[in-house]
């Protein structure tokens, strides 16, 4: 009996439709072009590309090549493959996470990019769904927003679903929690991985209590640390951007920096009517007095 190849055929669905097979096209051409001058790949290029490819084509084309679950190595090696990792992932060294984290934070796209896989893959192992959203299908989103960014991640092996970004916490020195704290919530969140783990399963979306009895969520890696390292770092380079609020805030702040909250605007429209009325109150009595006299 054949292996379905769920990646191999999600390929060929993505060369049917015109936008998918296109700018899959243009980001693998990039890719592994090599620069006439170092003879290397042109990562910043190939970032881009991805970035065009994952914001521009439906996620039903992207989620296929991208979380296609495999069973063998053939398939797991085509999934692994899907973003060209030699370019846009790997490097000679691993760097310093949270020089990454610095580098991302330092820009709007990247920086409001990661706030937003960070509210939408919490975990909470006190959920049945292991996310704090309970929603799988937003975290996968979130998850590929941060491909083509410079914490871009990616499948570790050919082995497991596990992924993580191309750094290391070896030389974090005193910052190492921090650093772990940034680095385990791709390698050891159970939001992330039940995500991964269950997508072409029924289970995308929102699952039923009675499908969530099916999943064996990886609780058992350690108690999930409820302070954000993405708090945490602020308070060690102020510099970069202002503090990013508690998890369970960060829609709201990313919102309320340009917006005005919704009680100020109600507020001030109705200040604005009690104004109006009273000027016409007074309008009104001011005719009243004239005609008596």
């Amino acid at each position: 009996m054949s292996t379905v190849n769920r990646c191999l055929d999600a390929a060929k669905a993505c060369n049917i439709d015109d936008v998918c097979q296109r700018l899959r096209t243009e980001y693998v051409s990039t890719c592994i072009k090599p620069s006439t001058k170092s003879g290397l790949c042109n990562r910043s290029r190939c970032n881009k590309a991805l970035r065009r490819f994952f914001d521009r084509v439906p996620a039903e084309y992207t989620h296929e090549l991208l979380f296609c679950p495999c069973s063998d190595m053939a398939c797991s090696e085509r999934r692994r493959q899907t973003i060209v990792p030699s370019c846009s992932y790997e490097g000679e060294d691993k760097p310093s996470c949270l020089s990454q984290m610095r580098i991302c934070k330092a820009d709007y796209v990247c920086r409001s990019r990661l706030a937003q896989f960070q509210y939408d893959c919490q975990p909470d192992e006190q959920s049945a769904t292991g996310c704090t959203q309970g929603n799988y299908a937003a975290c996968l989103i979130a998850y590929t927003g941060m491909i083509g960014s410079p914490i871009t991640p990616n499948y570790v092996d050919n082995f497991t679903s596990e992924v993580s970004p191309w750094c290391s916490c070896s030389a974090s020195g005193n910052l190492k929690d921090q650093c772990s704290d940034f680095l385990d919530y791709f390698t050891n969140n159970v939001c992330l991985q039940n995500a991964l783990l269950t997508f072409g399963n029924g289970l995308d979306f929102t699952p039923t209590p009675t499908q969530l009895l099916r999943l064996n969520p990886a609780t058992d890696r350690g108690p999930w640390r409820t302070t954000s390292v993405f708090v945490t770092l602020e308070t060690e380079q102020s510099t970069l951007s202002p503090a990013k609020p508690t998890q369970d805030s960060v829609k709201v702040r990313l919102w309320s920096d340009s917006t005005p909250s919704f009680d100020t605007q109600q507020n001030s429209a109705q200040a604005l009517a009690v104004t109006s009325l009273l000027v016409w109150i007074c309008l009104f009595l001011s005719l009243l007095l004239s005609c008596d006299q």
